[in-house]
């Protein structure tokens, strides 16, 4: 049987295989299954920054004092912030009217508080690291390692002035919109650190510009008798190298090695962690509950001569991300220029938007067609498994059970052939997780595994317990806009409302960078960047014709908000496939299964572009061909 010209329908009997797999995973609870980091004792040392050098900072001028006025506040100081500071200046701003805070103690937003051992960009480092065509600079491997990338973020700060416009271990608390000033109210909180007391400084700003963190805090299960556990733990977030020995750039781990070390978790992190530890555990036990899809990773040093062709025509990154783009939603616009295993799954569009709108009657023929396209891909990870993993038993433990888009993909060459090691054993939870600890230990279905260090690769808190998941919401901040109205209490109640996915109404000169509503690819740091372009002329052109006085604002339309609004919902269905789904942070954990259509409706809504990237960049860079600024009200001196 086929499904259109050309497309076989995969085998119904895996597909019955991916439910059951799932269902064995959906927890009642839903999120409610982790702990937030800042209502919990036992962990609240993970709001603590291991890497800071507060007395360096302390002694530092202060780069925003309380009460200050700034043209531009930028929350966020990774890829993200970067790029928004970076982009208003190519648009004619000035350096030095641009603030940047973090909570962070430097540059870099999640690869600074990851740095842990192994890790690495899954993204080809060409295309992942922006501007490196302004910089001039040449990545040391086709997959950059987190520490080239941290210092990568400090060097686009250092080539455009940013450095001493930055104040870190900051936090934005409250931001109130001031109708009558036409400015943004917004108290940041220092922490300078446990020998002085936090400092509380109120600055206003013409424009607030947030670049929310998505991979930053950490994400921490809830176990029966953890409050009991007496061994070393930490997060894999906050990587604690006082206790396992060594450095993120030599993790030489030798205070392992009479140690019984154990990891919860087998996601993206974990595969880059679990052969760095293997290496120096006296016993290693990797705790699963849903195996990850590990696909071959080939990283290899930069070629000098190669890297001239890559680098021989202006603009040469934007062709080749754009290039990658279009490969991921099967529209290739030439060959394949990373031509790595990721360009290589054409169903992983399922998760990233594609060409055309599905109607509801075309969703089992979509989802049909999508299940075949992943079919061979699947299949050859399974098989790879096998052919890796000498125990048996253990490889098919090691299987994945779900089509590409339900988890992010993940590649590494050591992840497989540790589990040959005889100090690491899988404990596979099928599908339940960690039943619970002891004093010494962690259970697992009746059995105790004793434990000396745990490590938590349990991820990130994208989507927190009861929140909306606005910008604000990320950055731990409540943003209050006209007439009182709360950014995060207005996306839970009617779901998200933006124009493009970068600006809301009823919040004046307030922009920001997510995924709701917005052009999505695997690549995140280009849609960052594209976004970040965006605003800067959306702000550029506003003042080109208003000037940039005092009473200046620029805000989404009701009307058009809504139209743009439409026009996501009518694209939501390309993402049909993902409602089934085993929990991940990419579906809540599943609690979609038991949500009311109100609820599901305003998930719908936080859904990206349904026909991808590339058709999102063609719309935004036609609108603003057009300079009409369609869509915003322009006032000045009101």
């Amino acid at each position: 049987m086929e499904i259109g010209p050309g497309v076989a329908v995969s085998d119904p009997s895996l597909r019955q295989k991916y439910i059951e797999e799932r269902n064995k995973r959906i927890r009642p609870e839903g999120l409610k299954q982790f702990l937030k980091v800042a209502d919990s004792v036992q962990f609240k040392y993970l709001d603590n920054d291991p890497w800071v050098d507060h007395d360096a900072l302390n002694r530092a001028t202060p780069t925003i004092a309380d009460g200050d006025e700034v043209k531009f506040l930028i929350v966020g100081a990774g890829f993200g912030g970067l790029l928004f500071a970076v982009h208003l200046i190519e648009a004619g701003f000035n350096a030095a009217d641009i603030r940047i805070i973090d909570t962070a103690g430097g540059f870099g937003g999640t690869w600074y508080w990851n740095r842990y051992p192994g890790l690495m960009c899954d993204i080809e480092s060409y295309i992942y690291m922006p501007l490196l065509e302004e910089t001039g600079y040449m990545p040391r491997h086709k997959y950059s390692y987190g520490s080239e990338i941290r210092e990568h973020a400090e060097r686009i700060a250092d080539h455009w002035g940013f450095a001493d416009k930055a104040l870190f271990r900051t936090q934005g608390h409250r931001a109130e919109w001031d109708d009558v000033s036409k400015r943004w109210n917004v108290r940041l909180i220092e922490n300078r650190g446990p020998a002085e007391a936090r400092k509380d400084i109120h600055v206003k700003a013409q424009y607030l510009l947030i670049a929310a963190a998505g991979l930053n805090s950490p994400q921490i299960p809830r176990m029966p008798g953890f409050d009991k556990f007496k061994g070393e733990h930490f997060h894999t977030s906050r990587w604690n190298y006082d206790i396992t020995g060594g450095s993120q750039t030599d993790p030489t781990m030798e205070k392992l090695k009479d140690k019984r070390v154990g990891v919860i978790g087998t996601g993206a992190t974990a595969v880059q962690v679990v052969p760095q530890l293997a290496k120096w555990a006296k016993h290693l036990y990797v705790f699963q509950r849903t195996p990850a899809s590990v696909d071959i990773r080939r990283q290899h040093p930069t070629d000098s001569e190669e890297w001239k062709k890559i680098t021989s025509t202006k603009g040469w990154q934007r062709i080749r991300s754009e290039n990658f783009n279009s490969i991921l939603i099967n529209t290739p616009d030439g060959p394949n220029l990373v031509d790595d295993q990721l360009t290589r799954i054409p169903s992983y569009a399922a998760a990233l938007g594609g060409p055309g709108i599905i109607s509801p009657e075309q969703f089992p023929e979509h989802v049909a067609k999508l299940h075949a396209e992943d079919l061979e891909r699947t299949e050859r990870i399974r098989a790879r498994t096998s052919e890796v993993v000498k125990d048996p038993a253990t490889a098919d433990k090691l299987k994945h059970w779900y089509p590409a888009w339900c988890k992010r993909p993940t590649f590494h060459d050591d992840y497989l052939p540790a589990f040959n090691l005889p100090n690491v054993t899988l404990v596979d939870t099928d599908g339940k997780g960690v039943s619970g600890a002891s004093e010494d230990a962690l259970l697992v279905d009746g059995t105790s595994y004793p434990l000396d260090v745990l490590v938590l690769g349990t991820g990130y808190s994208v989507n927190v317990e009861g929140g909306a998941g606005s910008s604000g919401q990320r950055t731990g901040m409540k943003i209050v806009g006209r007439d009182g109205m709360e950014l995060e209490e207005t996306w839970l109640r009617d779901g998200p409302g933006s124009l493009h996915g970068v600006a809301s109404h009823g919040f004046p000169n307030l922009f920001y960078a997510g995924t709701a509503q917005t052009g999505l690819t695997a690549n995140f740091t280009f849609t960052l960047a594209l976004l970040a372009g965006h605003v800067a002329y959306i702000i550029a052109e506003t003042e080109k014709r208003v000037g940039s006085g005092e009473g200046l604002t620029v805000e989404v339309n009701k009307e058009a908000q809504e139209e743009w609004v439409m026009e996501v919902l009518k694209r939501a269905s390309y993402f049909v496939a993902m409602s089934a789904c085993t929990p991940s942070y990419l579906n809540k954990e599943g609690t979609g299964d038991s949500a009311s259509p109100e609820e599901r409706m305003k998930v719908v809504r936080s859904a990206p572009w349904g026909e991808g990237i590339v058709k999102f960049t063609e719309l935004i860079r036609a609108w603003q061909k057009e300079g009409e600024l369609k869509g915003f009200e322009v006032k000045a001196n009101v």
